[in-house]
């Protein structure tokens, strides 16, 4: 039976479908994998063994690959994984050969205010349990393979502070003499914690470790999750790692993960997380799930090789980018597409009526506070406001060369003249239009948005990147200041300045792609301002290296990379059944 999600909670409905969900042998044979392709965790998780699966599709076509974003994110949500998830069953249900592949959660979240990031009501991935609570252990993973380097790094500080040259030597170890006040790493946890954003270390006597400040991100924000998303294989995997910089030495020079020994353990604790994970829509569809949400460092994609494998096993590969097209389909155009070779053929743009009126006007939306009532309320000139910043998102599409979909992602309290609003000025821009009910009605409901993307598949496009790698790192900032988020201009700190002279300056650096870091509430870095921006300049304050992931990350504005928990968080919803042992209250 399926429950009407008007009246039921995501978990409620999620549960109610996993009665009868397919096993991950029929997902399998859905597939098409073969026997050894498929590792079980259990009935209804599963990795799939992507070596194997890619040599021996090797010569098969590819499938269509279809990218979904969204217009700048409100607290309210657009609905991006709902949305992919809706756009899976309704290919399903017209017959076509389809697999989604979407992000895993981060515990930080799932257990904030933001939730799990399965999609909702009626389109959702399941189990959703697993796919919430750490599925097969994938950001375990990267924790304590990140953590291991800082446990390599400050190991080696001691020691270098506690002996002589001699003794280093007979312990076969160089000096790195490694600047304290110039580590660039530090711990990882994936909840948000705020109270260690900004820790002391190393306290105690001699034997106690080496005194420093230090700090911790959240998980999924590691240069070690990045990695996972953009890695092409084993060997490319194993690479990246011993790239990153985890400090600088006295002379200003980068210390790495290969210069500490200690790369080739952390790459050990990511074999097995290097398979995606597969799971299923709720109509049984299946999912692959791999790599995570961060869409800053982490850029905010599923995995290459989650896409490589879905465009081989099916006809059409959905995808999906974290946060607003300014930053999630940024960073899938320029830098995603540009490690994978891959082409895309259509993406989707999701907006969400309550959404647009918060940007045209309509009244503040404090996060995790309830909705004001006048969202609820008919404002067809809030709407048609607030279309200024879909348009906006149009155009930077339209400027990758690729073909634009708006998806009015809709909710029962949407009203004619509203959607009709939105489907004027979107077509208006250049984009085809759907109204999709997926949330409501699952697969069913969202067939006339299937057959836009169908459509916009079929047609030819102009893909291509905004900057190619010899154009110099502030051209290529002016760039996408410019040309997506609509800035005037950039300005930089004279600390950011001088690091982008010298990258420039550095034949191996200057040709790393660009990771943009700002707020994904606002074009702008000030997350205040809503629509579209107009006369501001984007201040850049620093510019990071991440030579593992292969990217340079320009960061504007003050952006955390430990989220904070907030006064009334999810966690304090969720239990579980103690005659059962299922949890509830997941979202």
């Amino acid at each position: 039976m399926v429950l009407d999600p008007t009246k039921y909670k995501d978990w409620e409905i999620a549960e109610s479908a996993e009665k009868n969900m397919k096993t991950v042998y029929q997902l399998g044979d859905d597939l098409g994998l073969e026997k050894e392709e498929l590792l079980p965790h259990g009935h209804y998780v599963a990795k799939i063994d992507f070596a194997k699966v890619l040599k021996r599709l090797k010569d098969k076509p590819d499938g269509k690959y279809i990218d979904v974003t969204a217009i700048t994110p409100t607290p309210l949500g657009e609905g991006k994984s709902t949305s992919a998830m809706g756009l899976v069953p309704g290919l399903g249900k017209r017959g076509k050969r389809v697999v989604g592949a979407i992000r895993q959660p981060s515990g930080g979240p799932t257990m904030n205010i933001k939730g799990s990031a399965a999609g909702g009501g009626l389109a959702q991935c399941i189990p959703l349990t697993p796919f919430s609570l750490g599925l097969t252990g994938d950001i375990n993973a990267i924790m304590n393979a990140h953590n291991l380097a800082m446990v390599a790094l400050t190991a080696r500080m001691q020691h270098e502070n506690n002996y002589s040259d001699e003794i280093l030597t007979k312990k076969n170890l160089k000096r790195l003499d490694i600047n304290p006040k110039n580590v660039e790493m530090g711990w990882i946890i994936d909840f948000c914690a705020q109270s260690l954003r900004n820790i002391i270390i190393g306290l105690g006597g001699k034997m106690d470790g080496f005194p420093m400040q230090s700090k911790f991100a959240i998980a999924v924000s590691s240069e070690i999750m990045a990695i996972l998303a953009v890695a092409t294989d084993l060997k490319d995997m194993r690479e990246r790692m011993g790239k990153i910089v985890v400090a600088y030495n006295k002379k200003g020079d980068p210390v790495t993960t290969a210069d500490l020994e200690v790369d080739g353990a952390m790459t050990a604790w990511m074999v097995e997380a290097l398979n995606p994970n597969l799971l299923q829509t709720l109509e049984g569809q299946p999912v692959f799930v791999h790599a995570g949400p961060f869409a800053n460092i982490a850029i905010g994609q599923s995995s290459i090789i989650a896409d490589r494998i879905g465009l081989k096993l099916a006809d059409y590969n959905v995808t999906e980018s974290g946060f607003g097209a300014d930053i999630g389909f940024e960073k899938f155009w320029n830098l995603k597409c540009r490690f994978s070779g891959l082409k895309p053929h259509c993406a989707v743009l999701v907006a969400t009526i309550r959404a647009l009126k918060c940007h045209g006007g309509g009244p503040p939306l404090p996060p995790g506070k309830p909705m004001d009532q006048a969202y609820l309320e008919e404002h067809v000139d809030w709407v048609e406001n607030g279309c200024e910043n879909l348009t906006h998102h149009i155009q930077t599409i339209k400027k990758a060369g690729i073909n634009p979909v708006v998806c009015i992602n809709s909710f029962y309290t949407d009203t004619k003249d509203e959607i009709a609003a939105v489907r004027r000025l979107a077509e208006a821009a250049g984009a085809r239009v759907a109204v999709s009910e997926h949330w409501l009605k699952g697969g069913e409901g969202a067939l006339e948005f299937a057959d836009a993307v169908v459509d916009a598949c079929e047609e030819e496009n102009d893909f291509h990147f905004l900057y190619d790698l010899e154009t110099p790192l502030r051209k290529r900032i002016e760039l996408i200041a410019k040309e997506v988020y609509g800035a005037d201009g950039v300005s930089y700190t004279p600390e950011a300045e001088a690091k982008a002279k010298r990258i420039e300056q550095d034949p191996e650096l200057a040709k790393l792609g660009t990771c943009m870091v700002k707020t994904h509430l606002s074009l702008s870095h000030d997350p205040a301002k809503k629509g579209v921006p107009k006369d501001w300049t984007l201040p850049v304050r620093d510019i990071l290296t991440y030579q593992g992931a292969g990217f340079i990350v320009p960061v504007a504005g003050a952006i955390s990379l430990m989220p904070g928990t907030a006064s009334d968080p999810a966690y304090r919803r969720i239990d579980v059944d103690v005659e059962t042992g299922k949890v509830k209250g997941l979202f």
